[in-house]
């Protein structure tokens, strides 16, 4: 990692993509933040490089990463669509950059292996940007669970009434998201079931997929400017959006995952669904007692007022306090951890080998339900 300023002063952070995410999320916190100073923005985009330095004219406006000077670059947060993940760490990482990476870090194995390459080669360190495990809840979750004996099985869910992000945008075309609700949700929740199920591989992986919800007005997202402003679409056919852009990715995963050990895992991401609210679930049954947190994840305004947070012993269930927090906290919260990790060089570099783990079981999850479409269609001829 390059030097930050000589007099240890807040870290020097280019912020690496102007779409919702670094808009809304980053640019903000990392501007009131003491420990980090935005020292340029890179996007190809005028209008987006215009748009982020309204507020502070005086900081660098970059089209392209190769712009960056890694001697006063202490950090890229790189939120730019999935499929440039790797490519634009990769060769930050390289020039000794590093990085703070939006979720999905990679969309195949291959691509976790470039990164822990381009990892080894630059000396620079990779940390992903999941924040749903640094929740007030989650750690609360956490902490239940430690007293409870051995886990056995951990069931994660995050269901959405109504959510379906930019249809017929790049989230909604596989070659470029890497996928849908599974990539998109499904990566937060293997986020936060990892510190439970510890370094265990998956031995046994299936899972299913529907795309019930994706082309319909009204499961759209509601909440992320861009898309909403675009208003109602008309003329919408199956599988596709206006203007031709085809969507072939789902909107719905199931799965049920073993890890070496025997743990069990069970998963359930929807984009959009039947139901009122959007409601994530998030529980652990171990040996002595299980814990269960109900809560809504993310930024969407149709949540549950407050998160829920029980413990069961003994055939007795009593609600455990969960501290109150504003709506989008846990990333302020991410930011001091990506803080002190850049302050100890000697710390566990994990990014990678989490991501091996995660985009291992998605890509698993895809075959498998592939292979049981694939069945399902040969029966039809």
């Amino acid at each position: 990692m390059s030097a930050p300023y000589p007099d240890g002063g807040p870290l020097r952070v280019a912020v690496v993509g102007l779409g919702w995410a670094a808009r809304s999320i980053w640019l903000p916190r990392l501007r009131e933040h003491p420990g980090f100073v935005v020292s340029a923005v890179v996007d190809p985009d005028p209008v987006s490089r215009a748009a982020a330095v309204t507020d502070d004219p005086d900081t660098p406006a970059l089209t392209a990463v190769h712009d960056l000077d890694p001697a006063r670059t202490d950090l890229a947060v790189v939120a730019v669509p999935n499929h440039l993940h790797c490519d634009i760490a990769g060769a930050l990482l390289r020039k000794g950059v590093p990085v703070f990476l939006e979720k999905p870090v990679c969309l195949t194995s291959a691509e976790a292996e470039l990164l822990a390459e381009a990892e080894r080669v630059g000396g620079a360190r990779l940390l992903a940007g999941s924040a749903a495990r640094h929740r007030a809840d989650v750690r609360a979750l956490l902490a239940c669970a430690g007293d409870l004996g051995a886990v056995r099985h951990i069931e994660v869910s995050w269901v959405r009434a109504r959510g379906v992000p930019d249809a017929g945008g790049w989230f909604t075309r596989r070659q470029l998201s890497g996928g849908g609700a599974l990539v998109d949700l499904g990566w937060h929740l293997f986020d936060v079931a990892a510190p439970l199920l510890g370094p265990a591989g998956f031995a046994q992986v299936t899972g299913a997929v529907s795309a019930d919800f994706i082309t319909r007005d009204t499961a759209r997202v509601s909440w992320r400017a861009e898309e909403a402003a675009a208003g109602p679409e008309q003329g919408r056919v199956s599988g596709r959006a206006p203007g031709g852009g085809v969507i072939d990715v789902e909107d719905t995963a199931r799965a049920f995952l073993v890890t070496d050990d025997g743990v069990s895992l069970s998963l359930h991401v929807s984009w959009a669904s039947h139901e009122e609210r959007d409601v994530t679930r998030v529980r652990v049954d171990a040996s002595a007692g299980s814990a269960t947190l109900r809560c809504t994840f993310g930024f969407s305004p149709n949540r549950l007022e407050r998160p829920e947070l029980t413990r069961t012993v003994d055939g007795r269930t009593c609600a455990v306090a969960v501290p109150e927090e504003p709506v989008g906290a846990e990333y302020d919260r991410q930011l001091d951890e990506v803080l002190r990790r850049l302050r100890d060089p000697a710390g566990p570099r994990r990014a990678v080998g989490e991501a091996r783990r995660t985009i291992g079981a998605i890509e698993r999850i895809y075959a498998s339900a592939r292979a049981a479409q694939e069945k399902s269609l040969s029966h039809r001829v």
